[in-house]
């Protein structure tokens, strides 16, 4: 548990949950980092379901509380963000063609689809996460809690949703092979993505006695 002398959690959360809180998204960067290094795309893609799926339920919890304040006007330092290019990359390569989806940013505004990358939105979240859990580690639990609940109403809840429907269609394809509505414009270009995270999953998937 982090520990510190000037300031204390908040009344609307107990310091255990601050610790529970934290736990889950060390747990989460560890294993993003993990499924990268090891860049098997069929156990990759449902450890990610699984994990992407936790996390943000650790997001909503804090995103419904009343809003966390700062302890202090100014955010102190916690030092550089991590270089997190490495895995980015290997996310990339571990998804392929299925790295690519489409996105809706907004599902209330009539915007049209976006593309957008897994490895790119996975690895956003993993910054906007260990940003904060350097206040914690350093004893600003309030900073922290602060930070994690701005940045998921601001960027990482909704980056990682769009990463959740995204690893969710791909498994969805390969188990029920789903055929989805698609106008003419944009049938070619989800025909090639779905192959591509067929592909990707057949590979893997252990050849039958």
């Amino acid at each position: 548990m982090a520990e510190t002398e000037t300031e204390t959690t908040p009344d609307s959360i107990s310091p255990d949950r601050a610790d529970d809180v934290a736990a889950r998204i060390e747990q989460f960067l560890d294993a993003l980092m993990a499924i990268a290094r090891e860049g098997d795309p069929g156990r990759g893609v449902s450890l990610l379901l699984v994990e992407v799926s936790e996390v943000l339920l650790a997001g909503a919890g804090l995103a419904v509380r009343e809003d966390f304040t700062p302890a202090s006007e100014f955010q102190p330092d916690a030092g550089p963000d991590p270089d997190l290019d490495a895995m980015r990359e290997q996310l990339a390569v571990m998804l392929g063609g299925a790295d690519v989806y489409g996105e809706v940013f907004d599902p209330y505004l009539p915007e049209d689809l976006v593309p957008s990358r897994l490895s790119d939105d996975l690895t956003s979240v993993a910054t906007s996460l260990a940003h904060g859990l350097r206040h914690y580690r350093d004893g600003r639990v309030r900073e922290a809690l602060w930070w994690w609940q701005y940045s998921y109403v601001a960027s990482w809840g909704a980056e990682a949703s769009g990463a959740l429907r995204a690893l969710q269609s791909i498994i969805t394809h390969d188990r029920l092979d789903a055929d989805t509505d698609v106008d003419a414009t944009t049938l070619e270009a989800e025909a090639e993505q779905l192959a591509a995270a067929d592909e990707m999953l057949t590979e893997s998937r252990p050849a039958s006695p």
